[in-house]
């Protein structure tokens, strides 16, 4: 979370360890649900937390790290490819 100067919250993300069963059963971070609000795009907050995020991850053994998007947000995919992560897996979910 990033808070803005008045307390409000304008950047999140949820995130996740997951032990893997590849890669000798090494740690993976996964990321959902990032959000920086409107008003605060475009100054370097969605790549300050993910920066943290990823740094998070190392500091915690992780081998990797992994996230969802919405097939829709070409946008979000632009932003996640600068930062290095690679379109490598097909994703489907089944709502209950």
């Amino acid at each position: 979370m990033v808070p803005a100067s008045a307390g409000e919250i304008v950047a999140t993300l949820q995130w996740s360890f997951l032990p893997g069963r590849g890669s000798e059963g090494a740690l993976r971070a996964q990321i959902e649900a990032v959000r920086v609000r409107e008003d605060y795009r475009g100054r370097g907050l969605g790549e300050a937390l993910m920066a943290w995020a990823i740094g998070e991850a190392r500091r915690r053994g992780c081998a990797l790290v992994q996230l969802t998007s919405d097939k829709s947000r070409q946008g979000a995919h632009r932003f996640y490819e600068r930062l290095g992560f690679v379109a490598s897996h097909e994703g489907m979910k089944l709502r209950l």
